[in-house]
């Protein structure tokens, strides 16, 4: 009697989150373990399967380095990186395609269908979904610290993105289907593809579509204060002040400039949680604690 006391406690408590977010977009950015080991792919999946059985509208982007990485190995091209981003020429922009657009985004497509949802996988050129222009790194920068001539570097077909063309979303929303989107943009004059940070399109869409929650899967808690415990919660001059002291650090200064971004943008609420707990995304979005870092814009 107790455990079935404990089961609809649990139930209760999500109440007024499935009542708050009914008809909303929550947009996830996928990645990490979480796409790696099987149990964590399946619980992803039933989560996201759960949220639009109650009427909540997810909207996936994920990554795939690792699985680009692997692919490239095979084929025997040398990786390169300049400022933590991948340098992209024709033949790797082949290899990226494939793996992201193919490879990756049919799996994650399939372990929802296969949880009972109804997904539908896209790539950026699909629609016009992600209108994307090359990126260009400024030597010398703070961008780019460790070079030191003044010039541009260009290192391929790495994008970011100009605009979010948002009709094909809404659409499949309409019919009940969970976009899962693959970070491939295109520049329709160029007729070129490029390469874009995950973390990046999924703040852009989250914006675009007016989404109540960004939320991005890490292999990490969340934010760590100077004395490594978990940051719950932090506001715009919190944030910038743990950068500017160090206390925010390499991969984990993209991923905090992205929450920042989007919650000045009109995201209500954006998150970096912990992708390897099990069932993640449901213990953020339905539960009072939550898991992992809120940003806000106040």
């Amino acid at each position: 009697m107790k455990h079935a006391h404990e089961r609809a406690a649990t139930l209760i408590e999500a109440l007024p989150y499935l009542q708050r977010f009914s008809e909303q977009t929550v947009v996830i950015k996928y990645g990490g373990n979480a796409m790696v080991e099987d149990e964590l792919k399946a619980s992803f999946a039933t989560d996201i399967t759960l949220l639009k059985q109650v009427g909540i509208n997810p909207v996936i982007i994920h990554g795939g380095g690792p699985q680009i990485g692997s692919m490239l190995e095979k084929v025997g091209k040398e990786a390169k990186f300049v400022s933590g981003m991948r340098v992209t020429d024709s033949e790797t922009m082949d290899v990226v395609e494939m793996v992201l657009a193919g490879l990756v985004n049919k799996e994650i497509v399939a372990n929802i269908n296969r949880a009972g949802g109804k997904a539908v996988g896209l790539s950026g050129k699909d629609g016009g979904l992600i209108c994307a222009r090359k990126l260009k790194i400024k030597a010398g920068s703070g961008d780019s610290p460790e070079l030191n001539v003044p010039e541009i570097i260009d290192i391929g077909h790495v994008g970011e993105v100009h605009s979010i063309n948002t009709g094909i979303l809404k659409l499949l929303e309409q019919d009940r289907f969970v976009p899962v989107i693959a970070p491939v943009g295109y520049h329709k004059s160029e007729g070129q593809s490029y390469n874009i940070n995950a973390d990046l399109v999924a703040g852009a869409i989250a914006e675009a579509l007016g989404a109540a929650k960004l939320v991005l899967l890490t292999d990490v808690e969340g934010v760590l204060d100077a004395d490594a415990q978990l940051c719950s919660k932090l506001d715009s001059a919190q944030t910038r002040k743990m950068m500017t002291d160090g206390i925010i650090s390499g991969g984990m200064i993209p991923k905090a400039n992205c929450c920042l971004d989007a919650v000045a943008h009109g995201v209500a609420n954006a998150h970096i949680i912990d992708g390897r707990v099990p069932h993640a995304v449901l213990l953020e979005i339905l539960t009072d604690e939550g898991i992992g870092t809120l940003f806000t814009d106040a």
